[in-house]
């Protein structure tokens, strides 16, 4: 294992080796090779971490974590101050004599601000990764996308490939930042085929796993202080207030002013929300505001909550986006803070703040990515160039989640949604109960969403890697025919690295069109099974409807003569009372 040092911006730096201080790709063995299938079957960690690192990294958790408490306060107070909002008048009165009854108090500006800043950063205060990879020697420095563009400019000499990670999702500040970037350089090889119509450039939806609770925070804090318009001013100024880039401010007014939308603070941010599983679709849009998904507060449980695994997850779509110029470097655009790789840490992983899921590799693919490469950097890429590195970049991300890297010890989503499946076939066979088929049906209905939802994705990661594969076999094609020779022939081809991506997400493709398949089946069954016992009970009371209508009959025929008798022979009766006591008080008289 190499040694690592820090450098004094919080970089992660990785000298060659000291044996071999002038590693080439050559001399690099094959047991440094880093391939698909090598990784897949390899439950070690490709590169280690460092005890320093994981120093600093288990210090900035406890520090997210604690910032993270005070912030939870505030948001409880924030909602029992919501919640009570529409109270019942006899509350509210009460209210006036029972301090218990009364409405809790709204937190201080200053708090609510602070809230907000805690789950939307402002965008001068963005996190922002930037990975530098050489040869024998890897860096990541954590910057601000105040300070991007600097980053972007040029890159040292010692580096093949710089890429740049921003987490921004589809709005102004990503449409500014990916035009100034590419106007700011020269475009990379085009990738025709793996790109939309005229936009060489890759992207692709991916699927990744969220905290169900912090996912609902993000949604109240939103919908709630957005419209509180006392602290409109003090954010809306927040939101460049660092800002050190050239052109950044200026440009996202101009697109606002453009595009006929205030630049405010909220517009900005509310690109950071995930899509929920079954809320529109994201891929293919063609402009800024398109990309702005419309925000309830409340989050419809999915179906996969109902496995004991996935209980406290909602799984979620961004859209991940790479651009590549010729100067080596790479800029991706991505809002996916979750997780995409599973394993039995899943719940500890939820559990870590957003900002530094990046530095967890077992749990963040980009995160992995990096650190794939952390000790030899690009002495073992086949090609030290921006398109061999997005290649590998786009699909790791592509194929995610799953739990390949820590070797299965983790029911994958084809196995939970298998369950879930299962499960309601079950519950088909239940006794009836009332209201039970509703509830049966929409859960079916759930389900049968969130399963075409995951089969479309795939659909189009399929078809991604397959136009990937045509442009990659003509990139090698003309690569061979200028006869510029691999840098490290052992090294995993790009056409290999996507024939495996490939074969990922196909299979991944087949399992969900089954399942799909077979939840539409098995709910054909149930209104089959229902509709049967729906006859049943048609029959069932129409013997009973029989039987009333005899017993009507019945009725209407005897009931005018037992009236009657009734009545007369309780007016004869009482005659020959009357008539017995009359005799008995006479009697009784005479002798008295």
């Amino acid at each position: 294992m190499h040694n690592r040092r820090t450098s004094s911006q919080s970089s992660l730096t990785v000298p060659p080796n000291s044996h071999h201080p002038s590693l080439t790709s050559s001399e690099a063995s094959e047991e440094t090779v880093v391939s698909s299938k090598r990784v897949l079957t390899n439950f070690q960690k490709v590169a280690g971490r460092d005890p320093e690192i994981e120093a600093r990294r288990l210090r900035k958790l406890s520090r997210c974590n604690s910032e993270h408490l005070v912030q939870k306060g505030v948001y409880n107070r924030l909602m029992d101050w919501y919640d009570t909002s529409y109270r019942c008048l006899r509350n509210q009165f009460l209210g006036l004599f029972v301090k218990s009854s009364r409405r809790p108090d709204l937190p201080s500006k200053e708090e609510l601000i602070g809230l907000a800043r805690h789950y939307y950063p402002a965008r001068a205060d963005l996190k922002v990764q930037v990975c530098d990879f050489g040869l024998g020697r890897a860096e990541r420095n954590e910057i601000t996308l105040g300070q991007i563009e600097e980053y972007w400019q040029a890159k040292p000499d010692w580096v093949d490939v710089r890429w740049i990670h921003a987490p921004l999702g589809l709005g102004l500040t990503h449409s500014s930042v990916e035009d100034i970037f590419l106007h700011d350089g020269q475009p990379g090889r085009e990738f025709e085929n793996g790109g939309r119509s005229g936009w060489p450039y890759l992207e692709t939806e991916v699927l990744n796993i969220r905290s169900h609770k912090n996912f609902q925070e993000m949604r109240d804090v939103y919908l709630i202080l957005s419209r509180l318009t006392e602290l409109e001013e003090e954010l809306d100024e927040s939101s460049f207030k660092n800002d050190e880039n050239s052109s950044l401010q200026s440009d996202i007014s101009w697109r606002a002013s453009h595009l006929a939308m205030p630049a405010n603070f909220w517009n900005l941010v509310n690109s950071d929300m995930p899509w929920q599983l079954t809320e529109g679709l994201a891929m293919g849009i063609r402009g800024v505001t398109e990309g702005l998904q419309p925000i309830s507060r409340q989050i419809g449980q999915q179906t996969l909550c109902t496995h004991p695994f996935y209980k406290d997850c909602h799984m979620v779509r961004n859209v991940f986006r790479c651009f590549h110029r010729s100067d080596g470097i790479l800029l991706t655009l991505s809002p996916m803070a979750g997780v995409n790789f599973i394993d039995q840490k899943l719940a500890q992983h939820l559990s870590e703040p957003t900002d530094a899921i990046f530095e967890n590799e077992n749990a963040s693919a980009p995160g992995y990515v990096f650190s794939a490469f952390a000790d030899q950097g690009t002495s073992t890429w086949h090609r030290r160039t921006v398109e061999w590195f997005l290649t590998y970049l786009i699909t790791e991300v592509g194929v995610t989640p799953h739990s390949h890297r820590q070797g299965f010890n983790a029911p994958d989503l084809n196995l939970a949604y298998q369950a879930v499946v299962n499960d309601l076939k079950r519950r088909r066979y239940a006794p009836w109960r009332k209201d039970e088929t509703v509830k049966l049906v929409r859960d079916y209905l759930a389900c049968v969403d969130e399963l075409t939802m995951v089969k479309l994705i795939c659909e189009q990661q399929v078809n991604l890697f397959k136009g990937m594969q045509q442009d990659t076999r003509k990139f090698e094609h003309e690569d061979n025919r200028a006869r510029r020779t691999p840098d490290f022939p052992k090294g995993e081809s790009m056409h290999e690295r996507v024939k495996w991506a490939l074969t990922m997400v196909k299979t991944r493709h087949d399992t969900f069109e089954g399942l799909l398949a077979e939840a539409k089946q098995s709910m054909e069954a149930l209104f089959q099974l229902r509709s049967i016992e729906q006859n049943e009970l048609a029959i069932v009371s129409d013997s009973q409807n029989k039987a009333v209508l005899i017993f009507t009959a019945v009725t209407i025929i005897f009931l005018p003569l037992s009236f009657f008798t009734s009545y007369y022979g309780l007016v004869v009766s009482r005659e020959s009372q009357s008539e017995r006591l009359l005799e008995e008080a006479k009697l009784t008289w005479k002798f008295t």
